[in-house]
């Protein structure tokens, strides 16, 4: 009796789906929102976290505290203890007195605003799978882009009302800290060795790249 031979199975290999442009593009603007919203996230989790740490502000305003300093040598003592010390309030205080110079000019507000969303959207956000700019039927590479961003910041900056309502309210705030600093005897503040090398690098975090989202290749940083 002869053996029965099973029939030899053939491997069947399913082709992989494309991706459409659709897809594609879906997926771009996927990765493009998530870089978005892990940006601002990240910048309200430092302010929050930054917010946490400061002072308290009546320690800040103590009147007994204050004198005259006896020397230039001891105000600058002063100033830079008191800046380790209240490090947090006076970063806090120079970004009210841009605010409110800011608001107070609207025009000088708009061309700001548009200033930094620009550099957001066109230039740090983009990731270098994305498809290049086109405006006007002509086609602009990434360098083009970013020298023509750099060109738009020195007219905005310098040639508009921008500039002198940022360098005005920049001394203004810089020179309240100054003043405060020169004037508050620092006798009474527990300095931390740790707080005295510190900075504001930790209060700046946020400017640290974006992670990429899951599933995406890490994108090289721009120079």
């Amino acid at each position: 009796m002869a053996a029965n031979s099973s029939p030899a199975i053939l491997p069947i290999t399913n082709p992989q789906p494309i991706p459409t442009t659709a897809a594609a593009a879906d997926n771009q603007q996927l990765s493009s929102t998530s870089a978005v919203r892990s940006f601002f996230s990240s910048i309200s989790s430092t302010v929050r976290t930054g917010l946490a740490n400061r002072r308290p502000w009546p320690e800040l305003l103590d009147r007994s505290a204050f004198s005259k300093p006896e020397s230039v040598s001891e105000a600058t003592i002063r100033l830079r203890k008191n800046y380790t010390y209240f490090r947090i309030n006076y970063l806090t205080v120079i970004t009210a007195v841009l605010a409110v110079s800011l608001l107070t000019n609207p025009f000088s507000l708009i061309l700001l605003t548009g200033l930094l969303a620009s550099w957001l959207f066109l230039y740090v956000f983009r990731q270098s799978s994305d498809p290049p700019l086109v405006f006007f039927g002509r086609q602009f590479s990434d360098l083009e882009t970013l020298i023509f961003l750099i060109a738009s910041t020195v007219v905005v900056i310098f040639l508009t009302s921008v500039g002198s309502v940022l360098v005005s309210a920049l001394m203004v705030g810089v020179g309240l800290v100054c003043l405060h600093g020169a004037f508050r005897a620092p006798e009474d503040l527990f300095l931390d060795e740790q707080e005295q090398q510190g900075g504001v690098s930790g209060f700046l975090s946020f400017i640290a790249p974006v992670a990429p989202a899951v599933g995406q290749p890490p994108v090289a940083a721009r120079v």
